[in-house]
Order: structure tokens, then C-alpha cells, then sequence
């Protein structure tokens, strides 16, 4: 059995949708973080640990992942936006700030997209879906995941990715590792490898970059200057730099902020500065 260092909370959701979720501090306004791939509320314990001193933060399990529902859903950026979105009308949120990691920045950037009400602010830590991907990219994408399946087993594969997330190697990292890892024993069989192939199948095919002037709400983008996994570096031969300036570029007032030495787990591998970075961003010297 699983347990958080937090206490976990549980709402239901329309469409037979159960979220567990933390729900820490107290303050005007609310940070609704969103994890990536794979991952689960507690990717944020460095943040909220800090951040919960000013305001009400909430850190949800995505559905099918952590300890939220195993319920077949129809995983896509579409329907976890709009779980976020509902999650926040059951609550009764008001004043969010909707933070996202990786998978969790395109859902949380499809939210705002779709629902342009549910929040008034956005920060989005190394983001996916900001590449766009051509029909051939596709297809090499798709043939190297099929590869992968055939070579490496989903526990060697959630290690791998975990440990290739940091640019330097972290003391609890393998602590996160074990955690996730007893959470994927706890699926049903073959559910957990269907649910990540959907994932990523929507990750690729609903990229966010062509509708970013869509965002309206005040946005914040933090990236590690040596993220591995952003952009694809087998497919995209760029910086992670040129992708995410060239993407924020497109949001009206967005801010960037690129920090040296870290890797694609920026709000982890650089959680003094993150944190410090959303305190400025939202409430200018609640950090001095």
C-alpha cells in the first residue's frame, strides 16, 4: 500500500473520473500543480514544502495515475484538461494558478486553451508540447517507442527516464523511483503501458504550439538549460534554449527563464530558484 507524506484527498468527477489530490497551506490565491508522465503529486513536495507558507497549494494525481482512479479512460491531453477543469469547478477553486511539469505543462497549457476561465495564471515547468512533429516524425517517434517496448521492461523504463530527468544525480531520487515503481505494480495488467502509449500518442499529436496565442492568462516558463528530454534530441537538433523561446515568443507577456545546470526536472533539481521564480511571479517580494 502506497502512502503519501502528505494527507490525500479524494473528489469525484463526472464521467466515473476519481482524483486524489493534496491540498496544502492556505492564501488568496491557489496553485493547482499537474505532474508528467508517469509521475504523481509528489513531485512537487520540494515546492509545496516552501510555497504552502503563502499560498493554498493543491497537487492532483492525474486519472490512472498515483492514486487516483484505474477507471478506463480515454487518456489524451483532451480529456485531462478536462479533468483539470472539472476538478476545479468541484472544488470551487477561485484565483488558480495552474503549474505544470512536462506532460503536465501541455495539459495544463490545453486547460487554459479550452477553458480560458478556470484560471488567471499559468507557470509551466519544462513543458511538453511545444514541438511540433511532422507525419515522418511521427512514424520514427512511434517505431523507436515500439523498439523500446521490445528491449526494456516498464519498471527499466520508468528508472531510465526518471534518472535521465536530472542533469545532475539527486539523493531522493531513487526514493521517487521506488515510490512510482510500487504504484505500477499496483495496475491492472498491460493497463499501465496502455495508459503511457496514449499519453504519449496525444502528447505528440496535440501539440499546444499553433494555438499558444490563444493564452491569455499571465504565464511563466522555467526550463533547465540541459534538459535531455526537451526537445526529442534524436528527431529535434535544437536547443531546448531556441524551442522554448521561439514557443513563449508566441505568448502574449509570457516570461522565460532558463536555469543553468539542471535538467528537465527543473522544479526538483532547482526547487530553491523555482519556488523563488513563482513567489516573484505571483506575488512580488513574498520571497525577500
Amino acid at each position: 500500500m502506497i502512502t503519501y507524506s502528505y494527507k490525500t484527498k479524494s473528489v469525484e468527477l463526472p464521467g466515473n473520473c476519481n482524483i486524489s489530490y493534496v491540498d496544502e497551506g492556505a492564501g488568496a490565491r491557489t496553485l493547482l500543480f499537474i505532474h508528467g508522465l508517469a509521475n504523481y503529486a509528489l513531485v512537487w513536495k520540494k515546492n509545496i514544502d516552501y510555497l504552502k507558507q503563502y499560498y493554498r497549494c493543491i497537487a492532483i494525481d492525474l486519472p490512472g495515475n498515483g492514486l487516483s482512479d484505474r477507471n478506463d479512460h480515454n487518456f489524451s491531453m483532451q480529456f485531462f484538461a478536462e479533468s483539470v477543469n472539472n476538478f476545479i469547478q468541484a472544488l470551487w477553486l477561485k484565483n488558480v494558478c495552474i503549474v505544470g511539469h512536462s506532460m503536465g505543462g501541455q495539459v495544463a497549457m490545453t486547460t487554459v486553451i479550452n477553458y480560458p476561465n478556470c484560471a488567471n495564471s499559468l507557470i509551466l515547468c519544462a513543458p511538453a508540447g511545444f514541438e511540433v512533429f511532422s507525419s515522418m516524425e511521427k512514424t520514427m517517434y512511434h517505431s523507436t517507442l515500439q523498439i523500446l517496448d521490445f528491449i526494456s521492461s516498464d519498471e527499466h523504463s520508468l528508472r531510465n527516464t526518471i534518472q535521465h530527468s536530472f542533469y545532475r544525480p539527486q539523493a531522493q531520487v531513487e526514493n521517487m523511483i521506488s515510490e512510482l515503481i510500487g504504484i505500477m505494480k499496483t495496475y491492472k495488467p498491460n493497463y499501465y503501458r496502455k495508459m503511457i502509449e496514449a499519453c504519449i500518442k496525444s502528447m505528440i499529436e496535440d501539440s499546444v504550439f499553433d494555438k499558444l496565442h490563444l493564452i491569455k492568462q499571465q504565464t511563466l516558463v522555467l526550463f533547465g538549460k540541459q534538459d535531455a528530454l526537451i526537445p526529442n534530441k534524436l528527431i529535434h537538433l535544437i536547443s531546448t534554449e531556441r524551442l522554448a523561446a521561439e514557443a513563449v515568443g508566441k505568448i502574449n507577456g509570457a516570461i522565460l527563464k532558463i536555469l543553468p545546470d539542471c535538467g528537465h526536472f527543473v522544479q526538483w533539481e532547482k526547487a530553491d530558484d523555482v519556488n523563488k521564480y513563482i513567489s516573484s511571479f505571483l506575488t512580488p517580494n513574498a520571497s525577500s
